[in-house]
């Protein structure tokens, strides 16, 4: 039997007679790889993702202009993990300590929450064509599409900083309403942005909200509780901590095609644990500002250090973070090979399907992040931005491949039978119907010329080279077994710079005001 590489269509060598070939049969490719009650589950959802898509393609072609384009292109930015990751340490360097906590949590357990459904359920994006993709970032594509963790995101940082903001009686009426309708303005741009770009459909993003809000008011809800423990004088709490988060990096569940989730999720988890190993020790310290509205941490006054201190305080805590990360990674990728080898050789190792075990390689090559860009990214980062968005027809990866080569031979098996199509509620309306079938017939095209085969013929293997071809530009990287505990120690202390480590440095050279409210005292 033949075997085609999913990442780059081509042709392997034949596989042993009565092995049966994951990549072969796409209508068979999620059953064989995920367990029966998670491939039940799939196929029972699955059909909405279908039946939703010829009207997302219809309003996405009804409203669509330049202008909105680029709006929603780069509004997406503010929704995505690195936007969070650069962001958040800010709040801990201006004092908004209670804020900064909450948003960590939040964030984390969103991205690491939805991450976890995305991979349980392996359900695809709505299919191009008929949508078009608009996005500024290609790796966005990679992922699954339900739930969306954009939506997700935009409302629990909304909603939970609007809970913030009610409960302080110290904002003016202007602020405060200036300030809800910021958040506001942000959340539907987020959401209705993942419809209006073509990369979520309206079951993805309805999930992703209410996952969000559940998020906000569990934080909101609890955050009391969480204080108490964290704030403690006993550690112990914060090792439960640990252990629940590598419990819950140990259970995320294993993709059928390889998905970044699992990474992002990693890096979150292991940002909480560092914030609150770092917070906990930081609130012991004698320049901690302590506060009767929000816990103690890194204090913050700018009648105090004025304009240039203030920037200089951003600029060196980012690149404290910065060269913490280029130091770190490298280091642990040339460290922990060995010992996952050591392991290995005993018996003991944790595998996942997509990352290539230490026995199969010698040296870790220096390797992308999609959460926080590196050094040596910046620049290309930057002229991605100034391109702005891109306007995408087709497959973009692995799981967009399977949906269509999965729904074209759906189709044929209807054999383009109308009486056997599920019939839309809306029907009865003449020009819809023209439209939603028109989108209806582009699904599962994927652009692929079948004219090479002659008129009327088709070759399976043919067609899925041809559709998997286009995914090329979008391919996953290759990913190493190392790179799970190598998140996990640098996104930690990520982390702990950001909340503890930096405050200290600023203390120390004068650009902190800790101390000096210790000594007014």
């Amino acid at each position: 039997m033949t075997t085609i590489n999913p990442a780059t269509g081509d042709v392997a060598a034949p596989e042993p007679e009565g092995k049966i070939d994951a990549g072969l049969l796409p209508r068979d490719h999620y059953k064989i790889r995920l367990p029966r009650w998670r491939y039940k589950l799939r196929q029972k959802l699955l059909p909405l993702v279908r039946l939703e898509t010829p009207y997302l393609a219809y309003l996405q072609e009804h409203v669509r202009t330049p202008i909105w384009d680029t709006y929603f292109a780069f509004s997406a930015n503010l929704g995505t993990h690195t936007f969070f990751m650069v962001m958040l340490p800010l709040l801990f360097w201006f004092g908004c300590v209670d804020l900064g906590r909450g948003m960590v949590h939040v964030l984390a357990a969103g991205v690491f929450f939805s991450g976890m459904l995305k991979d349980l359920l392996c359900l695809p994006r709505p299919l191009s064509p008929p949508l078009h993709r608009i996005t500024m970032s290609g790796s966005a594509a990679l992922e699954y599409g339900f739930p969306s963790t954009h939506s997700t995101n935009a409302v629990s940082v909304a909603l939970y900083g609007l809970l913030l903001l009610n409960a302080n009686p110290g904002v003016s009426g202007t602020q405060r309403t200036a300030l809800q309708l910021l958040a506001a303005v942000y959340t539907v741009s987020i959401v209705f942005g993942r419809l209006y770009c073509g990369m979520h459909g309206f079951l993805d993003v309805v999930v992703g909200v209410v996952l969000g809000a559940v998020l906000a008011l569990a934080q909101w809800g609890l955050h009391d509780k969480i204080d108490n423990l964290v704030y403690g004088e006993s550690f112990w709490p914060l090792v439960a901590l640990v252990i629940i988060i590598l419990v819950l990096v140990r259970i995320h569940p294993e993709p059928a095609d390889s998905c970044p989730c699992f990474d992002d999720g990693v890096a979150f988890a292991a940002v909480v644990g560092g914030a609150e190993i770092g917070c906990w020790h930081f609130s012991k310290l004698p320049f901690a500002w302590h506060w009767e509205w929000q816990p103690a941490g890194p204090g913050f006054s700018y009648a105090h250090l004025g304009l240039w201190k203030t920037v200089a305080r951003v600029l060196i805590g980012v690149a404290i973070i910065f060269i913490w990360r280029e130091i770190a990674k490298p280091t642990l990728h040339t460290l922990l090979p060995p010992v996952y080898r050591f392991f290995g050789r005993i018996g003991v190792s944790l595998p996942r399907r997509d990352f290539i075990p230490a026995s199969q390689y010698k040296k870790v090559p220096h390797l992308p992040d999609d959460t926080l860009p590196s050094l040596d990214e910046l620049p290309q980062l930057v002229r991605s931005i100034g391109r702005g968005r891109s306007d995408s027809v087709g497959p973009q990866s692995a799981a967009d491949a399977y949906e269509t080569l999965a729904y074209r031979e759906k189709r044929r098996r209807d054999s383009m039978d109308k009486i056997n199509r599920p019939q839309s509620p809306l029907r009865n309306a003449r020009s819809l119907a023209g439209d939603l079938e028109k989108y209806e017939n582009q699904m599962g095209t994927g652009e692929v010329d079948m004219s090479a085969l002659g008129e009327g013929s088709h070759d399976e293997e043919y067609e899925q080279r041809e559709v998997f071809r286009k995914i090329e530009p979008f391919k996953p990287r290759v990913r190493y077994d190392v790179e799970v505990v190598t998140k996990l120690i640098v996104y930690s202390g990520i982390a702990w710079w950001a909340v503890e480590g930096c405050p200290i440095v600023f203390e120390l050279i004068g650009l902190g005001v800790g101390m000096q409210r210790m000594e007014a005292r």
